[in-house]
């Protein structure tokens, strides 16, 4: 009998785009992939170091494993794996723990699956990531992500990513492309660009700083590659937005009209801080922007609430300033604290009762503006990609700019486009909506 094996993914999508290439390598050697709830030879948990919670979700789901099969071997791959290897390495029950270069090559490590008493490591300094490994996740069978880029040349002070992933080096167009096209022909409707600066798409594998192909060059170039019915560009830094890329989406024939612009600090004394790129009023120029040529766009922007030296009038600086701006939701965090960064060791650090607070107030300004966006929509005629679960006699889907909608259950629907008119907003903020025309895809 094949061995089986169980993948758990913590974090951001570019982490599950390269599980699925993990998981392919481990169907290359003849294993069987079942869910993580099921019996498996061997559990592969690949972490993320963004928030405490996450370290902290960890060690739970290494009980779920050890619950699962007390003999399975245990494997944590990732971003936690490369800042903590020997924190990881000493959690009960973990057998192994690969770093940024080695996570690719975990078949290589698995010749003896008995467990060891204390987790065996195998991570590289950060410096050795230089090459490019590209991968893409379906995460179901309506969507796919696409990784792009890896690492990050900006030293953002309370950030560790560039120390878990090294510096910034993308994909070459061709490869980006020829899997594109192995998405679409799987019958995948639309596919989301990931990286972990996508802005920065580009520069080469080995520290080659000289870009061959800009951002602007992968989103045309993508545009043209035929069966994609949907692109939609992730996280994208304010600063590498250019204005000839938002003209492109604009007239594109499938680059969808959403982004989401990390602003972290409506304060230009905190930005200043975190040595963000840019200051507030570039970010209120691409917003404008946007609107202008694309008034119906879903614009997502992340925020960070107490950040070292943020008082009660940059807070509120903050405040006003998402409040004042046409944008459509929020995704907030709370800074905490991370080791190695400039920004743990700064001063006047914020008691964790005000961080709550602030947090607070920022996710009811998110769910204020999610609703003035979607009542800005109601009335129009939109596209919705359905989705292909079945939630209390419901199927939800989400419109080329965001909104998300629900119709009565009906299994036909699943990973199908509509034109649908958005009628009225329902008691869980979802939008209703009557159907316009027959299957626009199937």
């Amino acid at each position: 009998m094949n061995k089986k094996v169980a993948f758990y993914t913590l974090g951001c999508k570019l982490n599950f785009s390269e599980t699925s290439t993990i998981a392919r390598s481990f169907e290359k050697e003849d294993f069987e992939r079942v869910d993580f709830s099921e019996k498996a030879d061997i559990y592969v948990i690949n972490t993320c170091s963004v928030t405490e919670n996450a370290d902290k979700r960890f060690k739970t789901i290494v009980k779920q494993a050890q619950k699962n099969n007390p003999d399975a071997f245990v494997a944590a791959v990732g971003c936690y794996a490369q800042l903590k290897p020997e924190e990881l390495a000493a959690v009960d029950g973990v057998d192994l723990v690969l770093g940024a270069t080695e996570k690719f090559k975990i078949t290589d490590y698995l010749n003896d699956l008995s467990k060891n008493n204390h987790g065996e490591v195998h991570s590289c300094e950060i410096e050795e990531a230089d090459f490019y490994v590209g991968s893409y996740a379906i995460g179901d069978r309506t969507r796919a992500f696409l990784k792009v880029q890896d690492g990050c040349d900006y030293k953002c002070t309370y950030c560790t990513i560039p120390l878990a992933r090294g510096i910034s080096r993308s994909d070459n167009l061709d490869n980006v492309l020829r899997n594109a096209r192995e998405i679409a022909s799987q019958n995948i409707k639309e596919i989301v660009l990931t990286g972990v600066n996508i802005g920065d798409y580009g520069k080469g594998e080995f520290g080659n700083k000289k870009h061959e192909h800009t951002f602007l060059d992968l989103v045309q170039a993508l545009d043209r590659v035929e069966g994609i019915h949907r692109l939609r560009i992730s996280s994208i830094e304010p600063n590498l937005l250019k204005n000839e890329t938002i003209h492109f989406v604009a007239n594109s024939n499938t680059f969808v009209p959403h982004f989401h612009i990390p602003l972290q600090s409506g304060s230009d004394a905190i930005l200043k801080k975190m040595r963000r790129r840019y200051l507030t009023n570039l970010y209120v120029d691409r917003v404008k922007h946007i609107r202008e040529t694309m008034p119906h766009a879903c614009i997502g922007v992340d925020v960070i609430v107490g950040f070292p030296g943020e008082t009660d009038e940059h807070f509120l600086e903050t405040y006003h300033f998402l409040n004042e701006l046409d944008i459509s939701y929020l995704h907030v965090f709370t800074y905490s604290e991370r080791d190695n960064t400039l920004a743990a060791e700064m001063e006047n650090p914020v008691p964790q009762h005000i961080r709550k607070k602030r947090s607070k107030m920022l996710r009811g300004l998110s769910v204020k503006k999610r609703r003035a966006f979607y009542e800005s929509q109601l009335g129009s005629v939109r596209t919705v990609l359905f989705e292909g679960e079945n939630k209390s006699g419901y199927i939800h889907g989400f419109t080329e700019n965001y909104v998300k909608v629900k119709a009565p259950w009906d299994p036909s629907l699943v990973n199908t486009l509509h034109q649908v008119e958005l009628t009225n907003i329902d008691d869980d903020g979802l939008v209703r909506i009557a159907f316009v025309s027959e299957t626009v895809s199937a």
